[in-house]
């Protein structure tokens, strides 16, 4: 498809020649060019059409990247990669070596903060707009926040310093679906709105021009009306962001350039740090992502005529983790499923339309998540959080303090563990392991089979201990040999460990390759075992010294990291308990693991088949 403007635009410079009508082209343009690209290499589909006229407002009101833009998250910046000369490299978006999903300095200048979590923007954007006052630089700092994001305690802490500072900052909130402001009263609502029209602050810099040149008079009279205006405003409206110290502009239509453009210029204008609020359309332009913004959220690859989603109906971890957590609840009812904001993700909308009444999603709050969780065990409630492994770790001060010192029996349903592929570094699933591994009274279980994941579930359930139990994304794949062990529930599993000379020690998804390794090995007449973990924390080291102690070799295979993992424990006990062969450990040491695909990443850190091999040859 040819693109008449978008194939002009290098640099955010080339947006400012253009006409009213050559953006209008532009954006539809942007948006056919997003929907072709992400069909094909996947990514968040909807929150970037939504966000289309509001980066092109962007890049034409500030000057990047003398100015500052940082996106929250990050998700919604592809448009923003687009302005600032990366288009060329967009069928890369996800790929090994290729373009992030989300924004990254070393990847552009125009990117001034990493992100790929929530709520971080604001927090982020003040630390930039300070250092820039300290050094005397001109230039605005801009924070481009969703709704969702304010449900992140770290947006208001952020919010509550940011009013109060004196710096060039503005917050541009961009709301897809939620009301932020406290509306009371048709009139409140009618200020709102009409304080956030370009006729309105025509008319008010009329008025200031004019009684200006009346001598005397002019200047406090301007005052009075102005003081005036804002008294009664206060008087009858607040919001949150005015509460804490900004000026507050909005709502205004997210999908009007011009209208964006003006309020922008006036917010550089202001003394203090500014809120501009605008309403967009998540998935705007293509019916099926605004008739289902979840499901187009993130996606994979999809048919553009029909989006249909190629990967859709495929049955994965997630769906079997909530559909064993249904089977129990349905004879327990003490059983309650908490998300922070991630339903779909981790299955519990399944959850939700069986038992609305024991379902709890708080939004992006993953502390909260935990501590209401908490709570909700020390009434005698089981409450079963799932998350991703990469978002539990905002998490972690409340798991040690609200839940693990007081044993109270959260369970704690850690999806997308390990390596989640094409979201890169700070989306993978590696941390969780070394993360919870010393932490008193919690056990880990890692299962790696689908029946494995529906007694451990239930195991969990029942157990009156924090327990977390951690799967992988997407779906099981089991080699034929495994399969023995794919059944088992056993915290410790062997496969032809008698008179092995290496046996490889693995848990979790990584037994795969574990059993990958066994056969290259066996190739070469090196007599090969495997030892299974499910429970990883305990380990019955006396039993697994048992299983292993006599051969040459022991190598522990772990998808996680190489600091504070199961492997490091492990070797120390199987020398406590008085092994003398050789002891290696293959993980992921001191590096963040960058997009790829799965395989592609087990086999830049070593750990598939081919790398475990050749380390024990």
């Amino acid at each position: 498809m040819q693109y008449k403007f978008l194939e002009n635009i290098n640099k955010p410079e080339d947006l400012k020649a253009l006409s009213k009508d050559a953006l209008k082209e532009l954006c539809a343009e942007i948006r056919a060019f997003l929907k072709e690209n992400i069909s094909k290499t996947g990514g968040h589909l909807a929150s970037n059409l939504g966000a289309v006229e509001m980066t092109v407002a962007i890049h034409r009101v500030f000057d990047s990247p003398r100015d500052k833009i940082v996106f929250d998250v990050g998700h919604q910046s592809y448009v923003h990669k687009l302005i600032t000369g990366r288009r060329e490299q967009f069928e890369t978006l996800r790929k090994k070596g290729g373009l992030s999903g989300f924004t990254k300095p070393y990847e552009s200048e125009h990117d001034p903060f990493g992100a790929g979590h929530s709520s971080t923007s604001i927090s982020a954007a003040l630390g930039i707009a300070t250092a820039m006052k300290l050094k005397g630089e001109e230039g605005f700092t801009v924070a481009v926040i969703g709704d969702g994001a304010l449900t992140g305690g770290l947006a208001y802490e952020g919010l509550n310093n940011a009013g109060r500072s004196n710096t060039r900052l503005i917050v541009i909130l961009n709301d897809n679906e939620l009301s932020i402001s406290r509306n009371v009263g048709s009139i409140a609502q009618h200020l709102s709105k009409i304080t956030s029209r370009p006729a309105y602050f025509r008319a008010k810099d009329k008025t200031k021009t004019f009684l200006s040149k009346i001598p005397y008079l002019g200047k406090p009279i301007y005052k009075f009306i102005h003081w005036t205006k804002t008294a009664f405003k206060r008087a009858i409206y607040t919001n949150i962001f005015e509460d804490l110290g900004f000026i507050y502009f909005g709502p205004i239509d997210g999908h009007n350039i011009e209208a964006m453009a003006q309020v922008m210029e006036r917010a550089k204008q202001t003394e203090k740090p500014s809120v501009i609020h605008i309403k967009t359309v998540k998935g705007k332009g293509y019916v099926y992502a605004e008739d289902n913004p979840t499901l187009y959220h993130g996606v994979s690859e999809f048919d553009v005529d029909d989006g249909i989603h190629l990967s859709v109906g495929k049955k994965n971890f997630s769906c079997v983790f909530a559909d064993a957590l249904i089977e129990i609840a349905k004879t327990d009812n003490h059983i309650c499923a908490i998300t922070a904001a991630m339903a779909p993700g981790v299955g519990l909308d399944r959850f939700q339309k069986v038992f609305p009444g024991r379902f709890f999603d708080v939004g992006i709050a993953e502390g909260h998540a935990v501590t209401f969780s908490a709570g909700l065990a020390k009434e005698g409630m089981k409450p079963v959080f799932a998350c991703y492994s990469s978002f539990l770790q905002r998490g972690y001060d409340e798991i040690i303090h609200d839940t693990a010192i007081q044993h109270l029996p959260v369970i704690f349903a850690i999806d997308r563990a390990g390596f989640v592929g094409e979201d890169g570094e700070t989306h993978q699933g590696l941390f969780d392991v070394s993360m919870m591994m010393s932490i008193p009274g919690l056990e880990i279980y890692s299962p790696f089979s689908y029946d494995q994941l529906e007694k451990t579930i239930k195991k969990a359930c029942g157990s009156g201990i924090p327990v977390a139990v951690r799967y992988p994304r997407g779906g099981e794949s089991i080699p034929e040999d495994l399969k023995e062990i794919a059944v088992s529930s056993e915290p410790i599993s062997a496969l032809d460990t008698e008179n092995a000379d290496v046996i490889i020690i693995s848990y979790g998804r990584a037994l795969n390759e574990a059993d990958s390794a066994k056969k290259i090995l066996g190739q070469s007449g090196i007599k090969t075992g495997i030892v299974a973990l499910l429970q990883i924390k305990p380990v019955d080291y006396d039993r697994l010294f048992d299983l292993t102690g006599r051969a040459k070799t022991i190598c522990f295979v772990e998808e996680g990291m190489r600091s504070g993992g199961v492997g490091e424990k492990t070797g120390i006990e199987l020398y406590n308990r008085g092994y003398k062969g050789e002891y290696k450990l293959l993980a992921v040491d001191e590096t963040f693991v960058h997009q790829a695909t799965v395989q592609e990443q087990y086999e830049m850190c070593g750990l598939d088949g081919k790398s475990i091999s050749k380390a024990l040859m």
